[in-house]
């Protein structure tokens, strides 16, 4: 089982100053202790549980540009990109430039949105959550479309038209960059997932919930005629063992995941200083996880 981490939190000791050291830091303690993923949240005003809108908050995708340019081998992306917050075109641009310039090294995480807090505090659109749900797959088939080297015509949706689904350059990655579809609704995001996604992430809500969340995500799968161990998987992990640096009770813990098929555990623990919880914690849980079967 492999590791990724996902900062949440902006709020360093320094103030705004302080964040571009303490996210270059983060980026190099995390590809020392070995993690395989590093994202950030795809908000405009942080969450309400952790902080509330007056909390710092960064750009996803400029910070992600940065953390390209303090990193080497370690993937990237948002965790997840609400679906509403820009335009698919430009989304599949933003993202394909992501990959271009970190060598192909960026993943497109995605959802349906659903903070309307940032969305009206903004004056950004939000449709009702069957809309967002058929943008959503719009979207995904929007940014197949662009990365597409031998098909670059017209793209008709419902509620996207684009005259020209031109994307120069192309990402790097092969044969493009890894699409990631976050949340575990049964009816609609999993079924996606089946259709579209190269990856799905879940909450770590239990073993029990997991597992009933695959076997969900593998009838989609054979309705799709889509081969369900060619979807990676991973889950989010925010209890409290890992934002106390509890070790062994997170092995405990995650131990229960391990005969599921999850490839990857995420944690995101609420925390400022992102790059010395990484070397206290995450670098011993990177090892730790290596050796479960």
């Amino acid at each position: 089982m492999r590791v990724g981490v996902h900062i949440n939190q902006f709020g360093d000791d320094g103030g705004a100053p302080a964040l571009g050291a303490e996210l270059a830091a983060a980026g190099a303690a995390a590809e020392a202790a070995g993690v395989s993923r590093l994202s950030v949240m795809d908000h405009y005003f942080q969450m309400e549980f952790n902080g509330g809108a007056e909390a710092p908050m960064l750009e996803a995708y400029t910070t992600l540009a940065y953390l390209a340019a303090h990193t080497s081998t370690v993937r990237l992306g948002a965790l997840v990109t609400g679906v509403t917050y820009r335009h698919p075109g430009l989304l599949a641009k933003i993202a394909s430039t992501l990959d271009v310039l970190s060598g192909g090294r960026a993943s497109l995480g995605i959802g349906a949105a659903w903070y309307d807090r940032e969305h009206d505090g903004l004056g950004v659109p939000f449709p009702p959550l069957a809309e967002r749900f058929e943008r959503l797959e719009e979207t995904l088939q929007i940014c197949l479309r662009m990365w597409d080297p031998h098909d670059d015509g017209p793209f008709v949706g419902r509620h996207y038209q684009l005259r020209e689904t031109l994307c120069v350059p192309a990402p790097v990655s092969d044969p493009r960059p890894e699409i990631l579809i976050g949340g575990g609704g049964e009816r609609k995001t999993l079924r996606l997932v089946a259709r579209y996604a190269d990856a799905c992430n879940l909450f770590a809500a239990g073993p029990g919930l997991v597992r009933h969340k695959l076997d969900v995500l593998r009838e989609h799968c054979e309705a799709e005629e889509r081969d369900y161990d060619s979807v990676l998987k991973t889950v989010t992990y925010t209890a409290d063992p890992a934002t106390e640096g509890d070790l062994d009770a997170f092995m405990a813990d995650i131990s229960g995941y391990a005969g599921l098929g999850i490839d990857t555990v995420i944690l995101a623990p609420k925390l400022g200083e992102t790059s010395g919880w990484i070397d206290r914690f995450v670098a011993p849980a990177v090892k730790r996880l290596a050796e479960l079967d």
